[in-house]
């Protein structure tokens, strides 16, 4: 009686044919990768939750607008808000000492040096991203292309098999769905974490426009007095 083949994990993965192994590491950098850039966004998302929540309560709370323009200025207010707030002081402040009767202008250039100052702010959150779609979409495929090539070798490991059982075409065939189940492990978290932080950005880009908005308002009032 013959001994069944061993069809551990491990046994499988150091069995397998020379291309489906480089398909294996493949999808395996890119799944450590992907988990360096999910835990990296995490944190980075988080924290910019955190600092658009400490300044938008100090903000609102009524304080002095030069004296919070000077700590974020500092750097004592971190935080893609703090920014965005002190890049749009900063250009009134300008505007208005060169450009005195014209309020228009001065909420106008505010409101450009905020915008830019958003578009900067939203496209370093989103750094990244794309390589988290990226793998996302293209690991089932990667790992398909290694399961495919794992048949072919397998059955054609059959020619030189006088009569073809299961026991004979099963490790082949194992070795191959191996392939396809790593890419789905390196493709499912991707594509979960890249929902996820793309609706937290967006959130997030939601109240800083409306942050703008809201600031613009009060710089006109300002630009009246």
């Amino acid at each position: 009686m013959s001994a069944s083949p061993n069809l551990s994990v491990l046994s499988l993965i150091t069995g397998a044919s020379i291309p489906v192994q480089l398909v294996m590491l493949l999808l395996l950098l890119i799944s450590i990768w992907s988990w360096t850039v999910i835990f990296r966004k995490w944190q980075s998302i988080g924290r910019a939750h955190k600092d658009t929540e400490s300044f938008e309560k100090i903000f609102w709370s009524g304080g002095d607008l030069m004296t919070l323009y000077k700590q974020a200025g500092d750097g004592d207010l971190p935080g893609a808000l703090p920014r965005i707030f002190e890049s749009g002081m900063r250009e009134f402040i300008k505007t208005r000492s060169n450009v005195s009767n014209d309020r228009a202008a001065m909420i106008d250039g505010a409101r450009r040096a905020m915008r830019a100052a958003f578009q900067r702010e939203l496209d370093a959150l989103e750094r990244s991203l794309p390589f988290l779609a990226s793998a996302g979409s293209v690991s089932p495929y990667i790992g398909l292309f290694g399961t495919v090539w794992g048949i072919m070798h397998a059955f054609t490991g059959l020619s030189n098999v006088q009569q073809a059982t299961l026991a004979a075409v099963a490790p082949g065939i194992a070795e191959a769905l191996v392939a396809t189940a790593i890419g789905l492990f390196a493709a499912i978290p991707a594509v979960v974490a890249y929902n996820r932080y793309a609706t937290d950005i967006d959130h997030l880009s939601i109240r800083f426009e409306g942050f703008i908005e809201e600031f613009s308002n009060i710089l006109q009032r300002q630009a009246i007095r």
